[in-house]
């Protein structure tokens, strides 16, 4: 499919040629841009040709001169405008297939696209590349990409991925290290499958690729009681396991590397680690980091609280087990505040199952369903419970209609990893 423009920026050359939303990019320089990566490549030359589509059907060319790299100011509706490539795995932890049916079709999608990877910062595995692929990430130099490596055991991975393709994962890393192509690593820990002794085997192959690897995140298997393949949760004693198991290993290798997701700590009990574990918090998607990035953030809003606010006001937050022990902290500090009073609910997941506790997979029927009897004036959600750019939660249920069941009114925390916005909500 061609580019499609979503958005154009505000004084950008795209606005000076006046493209609109909805118009198609067809070729520049008589050539047709796969990606978003051939579109930077293509329009890094100082005098480019573009072909456009209008929305009215119309085909027109445009003859641009610009500065060298200066960028066009287009924000398109996908980042790969051929077909994506999609995931040849059947792994046996694989969260789309643990889904039931009637949710909205996006998110029975499964990519496993190196551009993707490059561009989004989103997992491959490398078990789909050809040679003409791996050709271009050479090339291109294309990195950091993010690789879901699981375990290095070839027999195991091969098993776990239902793919005999993805036994070959140490020639893969063989080659990024050949071809000098830096990456992040996520292990998605099951247990009695890939932790323990089998996760020390991939710690210590991973050693012999430091040059190239930036960042190990584990994580746990997400389970929702629609999974049918018999694995375990994560127990206190596997959270206690991992943790230690990364501490040895970031001390053996004198660097800083590898990283447990805050859910280990979580079901551990244990202390958030300070901001030094997570380096540049280059997993922070992946769930590592989060909590600490909300605890220091909040130390800095602490410093601009009111110690009193004109009107009383009563304010509820509704979180989910991952997140209670930090809010508990944030909450006891916000309620030192004369005439406001905060409480916490926290919320369970029935649609997924109680083994699923982050907030992104909480729906909207959960949330009325769970606090349609509680008095509550306001309520406070973060954006991730929202699909991208909508205010729909994942089972179509909308904002409109929660605040109509609850007879409250909602306020979406934007952004998740910040806690300046409870201050903005507090004095309004």
């Amino acid at each position: 499919m061609p580019a499609i423009i979503s958005e154009i920026q505000k004084d950008s050359i795209a606005q000076e040629l006046e493209l609109q939303k909805g118009d198609k990019i067809l070729s520049i320089n008589s050539e047709i841009p796969k990606d978003f990566i051939d579109y930077q490549y293509m329009m890094s030359a100082e005098e480019v040709e573009i072909e456009v589509e209008k929305t009215n059907g119309d085909v027109e060319i445009y003859e641009i001169e610009k500065d060298y790299d200066e960028d066009l100011g287009i924000i398109f509706e996908s980042a790969v405008f051929d077909r994506i490539k999609p995931c040849t795995n059947k792994c046996i932890f694989c969260f789309v297939d643990q889904q039931p049916e009637g949710l909205r079709k996006s998110l029975y999608i499964k990519d496993d696209d190196y551009r993707l990877s490059y561009l989004q910062g989103t997992y491959i595995t490398l078990t789909n590349l050809t040679e003409k692929d791996k050709k271009r990430i050479e090339t291109m130099h294309l990195g950091p990409l993010y690789v879901s490596v699981h375990t290095t055991n070839p027999e195991l991975r091969a098993k776990m991925l239902n793919n005999p393709k993805a036994a070959n994962i140490i020639e893969d890393l063989k080659w990024l290290k050949k071809a000098d192509i830096p990456i992040h690593t996520q292990i998605v820990l099951c247990p009695e499958y890939n932790d323990k002794d089998e996760l020390e085997r991939t710690l210590n192959d991973f050693s012999k690729f430091k040059s190239i690897i930036q960042s190990i995140a584990i994580v746990p298997v997400g389970l929702t009681k629609f999974h049918k393949n018999n694995l375990k949760p994560l127990t206190k004693e596997n959270a206690l396991h991992v943790i230690k198991q990364v501490e040895n290993f970031n001390k053996k290798m004198k660097k800083q590397i590898a990283m447990a997701s805050d859910e280990f700590f979580i079901k551990a009990d244990y202390e958030i680690p300070p901001r030094k574990y997570y380096g540049n918090f280059s997993q922070i998607e992946d769930g590592v980091g989060a909590l600490r990035l909300l605890l220091d953030d909040f130390e800095k809003t602490k410093k601009k609280l009111p110690k009193k606010i004109q009107n009383k006001k009563e304010i509820c937050f509704a979180v989910t087990d991952s997140s209670k022990k930090v809010m508990e902290k944030i909450i006891d500090e916000l309620n030192k505040i004369e005439n406001l009073n905060c409480q916490m609910i926290v919320l369970k997941n029935n649609f997924f199952g109680p083994n699923v506790t982050v907030a992104g997979l909480i729906t909207g029927n959960d949330l009325i369903n769970q606090l349609k009897n509680k008095d509550i004036k306001e309520l406070v959600i973060p954006s991730i419970m929202l699909r991208p750019y909508t205010q729909d939660f994942l089972d179509g249920i909308t904002i409109s209609d929660v605040q109509k069941e609850l007879n409250a009114k909602i306020n979406v925390i934007n952004d998740i990893y910040s806690t300046i916005e409870f201050l903005e909500i507090i004095k309004n």
